[in-house]
This record gives structure tokens, C-alpha cells and sequence, in this order.
């Protein structure tokens, strides 16, 4: 699967652009907010690859928020990627997860394919999806905590680090004696 790419711009129209990445042309379908966010020579884009009967198409962010974004929309049915990809365009996760709590189906106005009533049916299934993403994301961003990132900029992964702390007595408190038992751990040494 097709996740990121970067290369050299070979050619830029209204709904693409091809990419050289090692003499290889990709195809990627940017919205205009990313074609118009892209200057240079060069894209860097992280690519959702869809893969139909008789196609594979790649889509391209300039952030993995948009493509998070992206791929949530995609799980609506009768959302093509196309108009995910304007959709997934129109601001960040937050800001689109207010505008569908609040119905407000003109956020949807410009995209082409898009009515009221598909507006309305998107926000109704968005509603739920989005307030799961948006725990899941708020779950891994408090997953790296003070004493993992320690552990982390003393070069162990967060893998490694999370694991050593969930094996560390639930008596010991303190942030660093949970730290030093935890090297312990990850060392097998006494320190």
C-alpha cells in the first residue's frame, strides 16, 4: 500500500499532479486547497491508495490529519473519493467535528455531488465517527507520557518505554522512581 510519497512535481492540473519519486510517475488527486498549498518543485504528500475493478487511484494530503480525515469519510456509504477528498479539505478534524454537531449542512454547499439531503446523511453518520476518532486520538496523545517521553529521549521506542511503565509496581508514585524502575526493566540492571 501506497502511504507517503515524495518527489519531484513532472506535471500539475486542476484535480492532480504527477510525481517523479525515483523515475516512477504517480498520478495523485490533490483537492484544490492542496494544489494550491503546494509551490516548489518538489511534493511531499501522504496517499491513500483506492483500489477498484478496473483502477487504482492515489489521493494525496500535505498532513496526516487530512488524510485521518479522508479515510473517515471514506467509510460513509454513497461518499465517493472524490468528494471526500473536497471534503477532507475544508479545515481540521476539530473544526469540522463542531460544524456537524451543530448540523450545518452549508459547509457542504461548494462540493460538487453534494445536496442538502446527502449533507444531512453525512452529518448523521459523521456525528458518531468523528467523536470516536477524536477519542481515539485524544487516547494516543495522552498514551506518551512524561515519563515515556523520558524514557524516549534516552532512545528506547515508545513501544519499549509504555511496556517497561505497565510493569512498573502501581505503589511507586513518584515520576522518577517510576522512570529509574522502568530502566531497571528495559536494563535488567539495579540502578
Amino acid at each position: 500500500m501506497i502511504s507517503y510519497l515524495k518527489g519531484k512535481i513532472i506535471l500539475k492540473k486542476e484535480k492532480f499532479i504527477i510525481l517523479n519519486v525515483n523515475n516512477v510517475g504517480y498520478k495523485v488527486f490533490v483537492s484544490e486547497k492542496t494544489l494550491s498549498n503546494i509551490s516548489g518543485e518538489e511534493a511531499e504528500l501522504f496517499c491513500s491508495l483506492n483500489v477498484k475493478e478496473t483502477s487504482m487511484e492515489l489521493y494525496g494530503f500535505l498532513d496526516y490529519e487530512e488524510l485521518e480525515f479522508f479515510e473517515i469519510l471514506r467509510s460513509i456509504s454513497g461518499i465517493g473519493p472524490k468528494a471526500s477528498l473536497e471534503i477532507a479539505s475544508l479545515g481540521p478534524l476539530e473544526n469540522f467535528k463542531k460544524e456537524v454537531e451543530e448540523g450545518n449542512t452549508e459547509i457542504f454547499e461548494n462540493i460538487s455531488g453534494i445536496g442538502k439531503k446527502k449533507a444531512q446523511k453525512i452529518i448523521l453518520e459523521l456525528s458518531g465517527k468523528l467523536k470516536e476518532a477524536m477519542k481515539e486520538r485524544k487516547k494516543s496523545n495522552e498514551t506518551v507520557s512524561e515519563e515515556s517521553q523520558a524514557l524516549m529521549n534516552l532512545g528506547f521506542s515508545k513501544q519499549e518505554s509504555q511496556e517497561a511503565l505497565s510493569k512498573v509496581p502501581s505503589g511507586i508514585t513518584s515520576s522518577e522512581e517510576r522512570i529509574k524502575k522502568a530502566l531497571e526493566i528495559l536494563g535488567g540492571v539495579d540502578i
